[in-house]
């Protein structure tokens, strides 16, 4: 990455704690394959592929704390021009809002401005990935029967994030010289996300054209 662009995602500016994997743990070393494939150059969609031998639970579990950092990062990057007057509410461009919805406060879908958006969805994706019974950290521990489940929900949602920042904040991100570094995460999303069907492809619809033109 280019000291320009380190300076762009720069650790200050993450919306949220970077989630590490521990040293020793199988998972780690599952993140160390992951990303040795990336920096080889390996094509993105043979990147994603599920290592011979390998666990696909733990294959998913990682590259989902993965998205997580990249994307909080990415959105970090924007902010500040993400505000409650600039983003009333968390869109895609006229055809589609996304309401929040969770367990606890919002128990109905609640229009919300883009900035309440990101910080809840940021905050509920951080319990669920440090939740011990959900993304278990120790090797034999079982994930539960509902891990995928919960997966595609939290893929699903920090799709939205990507769908926001092109759609309203794409002048900002090529501002900065950061597009390519984008487009490289979001490629590397699509090709995971639809190799292992994580995400409903309504879901995918806001950026379909977008998609076709960069990852086919």
């Amino acid at each position: 990455m280019s000291l320009a662009l380190k300076q762009v995602f720069n650790k200050d500016r993450t919306f949220r704690p970077k989630r590490k994997f521990e040293p020793g743990t199988q998972r780690f070393d599952l993140h160390k394959k992951a990303q040795a494939s990336l920096n080889a150059g390996l094509d993105l969609k043979q990147a994603v592929q599920l290592p011979h031998g390998e666990d696909l639970n733990d294959w998913v579990a990682v590259h989902v704390v993965d998205f997580f950092n990249r994307i909080n990062l990415i959105y970090g990057t924007i902010s500040d021009s993400c505000t409650d007057q600039s983003c009333p509410v968390m869109s895609g461009g006229p055809k589609y809002e996304y309401r929040w919805q969770d367990e606890n406060k919002y128990k109905r879908p609640t229009a919300l401005s883009a900035p309440k958006y990101m910080s809840l969805l940021m905050d509920w994706i951080e319990v669920q990935i440090n939740n011990e019974n959900i993304f278990p950290t120790n090797v034999g521990t079982p994930f539960p029967k509902t891990f995928m489940q919960v997966a595609k929900k939290i893929l699903s949602r920090l799709f939205r994030v990507f769908v926001h920042v092109y759609i309203h904040h794409f002048d900002r991100v090529s501002q900065m010289g950061a597009e390519a570094h984008v487009n490289t995460c979001y490629k590397h999303f699509y090709y995971f996300v639809t190799e292992f069907n994580l995400t409903d492809h309504k879901e995918l619809e806001p950026l379909k054209e977008m998609t076709s033109r960069m990852c086919h």
